[in-house]
């Protein structure tokens, strides 16, 4: 090799070891080295709600004795990236919002939007035309007009369309929109009803895929842009209001030879398709039969899920959103609805309806899934309005007597998350050493890192936060929740 040679390849080795120093810097490794732990707590039988209560720094660790309660965190190994947290605006939600006072309205907003005053929701859910929870069933179009050409959105200038602005504005001018159907309008339906269930009749699949880029269009050009839709809400459920069945083929079918093509035809080809949005039950099955065929699985984004599969009596099906995304890794999962069914204005602040939250919150994450939208974010004294009496719990109630805003556990539950761990933040591995606790944790964008801790328990336990051969030690009251931010 000559000089000249030997030259020219020093200089190459010297930039490509530059170049991996710069980036190995860029991504420097988590260390706990003067970090300090910021304490943040929520607790049943106290005054805590989102309280910060410890500061705490790291210290050398020895091996944990199995007498030690200890959270393990390994920032290193990385999973997901979060999408955001958020709930639903919903007609009623609009309807309540729209008769509280001017202050009120802006409690609300910054309530749940704002990021330093509130607890800084991220993602929105709204419905394509009528839900349970409106005065009244509606749709965009007259009935019968199976060509669109009455297609208007009037309904929801006046309640629900300047909640979503205000609430877009509250959160920073930014928030990540989507939507989902209940029903198609009656005639296009074998039972002649939007209520009650029933299917889409095939003559109609096309006429219908085509109201929803007519929904999307029309939402946009009012200022609010749509990030993606779910197919049907629920679509294995007969409820007495709007509902529609689809079975797993039906489903298939449509997103691949209608919806999808249309929304691409259409120019709304870059819009995500979620399928399923219902419970974890069944959700296995939906992805084996959507997610195995080709042309159906290029239109589809990921899987919404909901929690009612305790209706049948049994346990939250956790499991159900780790096995999906162990057989499907590249699809994407997003937690789509809950919330505490049958109100009760007893149980405002029932402590189990916010631990349901914690809990799912937690496992789902840990299951691998990318967004979580709570259901209604606002509803009234009586848990509506819903036209069918279909009344649940939302985490803040205003009562329209008084003009008071209620804000129940659940609102403080969702905050530990929603509050602290940002788009983008990045799930890394977590594990509690025992039963009593459990825990996820994120690394936000701008390098801190979070983990949310939650007692179920009775008692009051001291644990370990350990990562590599550092630790810090606190207390979790019981029935409680805290975010440790460091």
């Amino acid at each position: 090799m000559n000089k000249s040679a030997i030259s020219l390849f020093c200089l190459l080795l010297m930039g490509t070891l530059f170049a991996q120093q710069k980036e190995s810097k860029g991504k420097q490794a988590f260390t706990t080295a003067g970090k300090k732990v910021t304490v943040y707590t929520t607790a049943a039988n106290t005054d805590l709600r989102l309280s910060p209560t410890a500061n705490l720094v790291f210290a050398k660790a020895a091996q944990p004795l199995e007498t030690e309660i200890s959270i393990f965190v390994e920032p290193q190994r990385k999973f997901q990236s979060l999408m955001g947290i958020g709930g639903a605006i919903t007609d009623a939600s609009a309807e309540v919002f729209a008769k509280l006072s001017k202050e009120k309205q802006q409690e609300f907003l910054t309530a749940y939007y704002d990021t330093q005053k509130g607890i800084g929701y991220s993602l929105l859910r709204t419905t394509i035309h009528s839900s349970d929870f409106s005065s009244g069933s509606y749709t965009y179009i007259e009935e019968g007009d199976k060509d669109l050409k009455t297609f208007s959105i009037a309904h929801d200038k006046q309640f629900r369309i300047p909640m979503i602005k205000q609430a877009t504005q509250a959160a920073g001018g930014k928030i990540v929109t989507y939507v989902s159907p209940w029903s198609p309008p009656a005639f296009m339906k074998s039972n002649k009803q939007m209520l009650k269930g029933g299917t889409l009749l095939p003559e109609y699949y096309q006429a219908w895929a085509n109201y929803y880029t007519k929904f999307i269009k029309a939402y946009e050009k009012e200022g609010m842009p749509i990030w993606g839709l779910t197919i049907q809400n629920e679509p294995m459920a007969v409820q007495t209001w709007e509902s529609c069945v689809f079975s797993a083929e039906a489903e298939r079918d449509f997103l691949k030879n209608y919806l999808g093509p249309t929304l691409k035809k259409e120019g709304l080809g870059n819009k995500k398709i979620i399928v399923w949005d219902h419970n974890r039950d069944l959700m296995n099955q939906r992805a084996n039969v959507i997610f195995t065929d080709p042309e159906a699985s290029k239109y589809a984004w990921g899987m919404g899920f909901h929690w009612y599969e305790t209706w049948a009596g049994g346990a939250p099906m956790y499991d159900n959103v780790a096995k999906v995304h162990e057989a499907f890794p590249d699809k994407n999962l997003i937690f789509t609805e809950g919330c505490i069914e049958k109100f009760d204005a007893q149980k405002y602040q029932f402590w189990p309806n916010a631990e349901r939250y914690g809990a799912s919150m937690i496992h789902d994450f840990n299951n691998g899934t990318v967004a979580w939208t709570d259901w209604n974010i606002l509803l009234d004294e009586k848990g509506g309005p819903n036209h069918v009496g279909n009344f649940c719990f939302a985490p803040i109630h205003a009562d329209s007597q008084s003009g008071a805003l209620i804000y129940t556990p659940s609102y403080y539950y969702i905050g530990h998350f929603a509050k602290f761990i940002r788009p983008q933040a990045r799930r890394v591995a977590t594990a509690s050493s025992r039963s009593s606790l459990i825990s996820t944790s994120f690394q936000n964008a701008d390098g801190s890192m979070v983990t949310v801790v939650m007692n179920q328990s009775d008692k009051e336990v001291t644990y370990n936060l350990m990562i590599a051969s550092e630790k810090t030690v606190t207390t979790i009251p019981p029935h409680s929740i805290q975010t440790l931010l460091y």
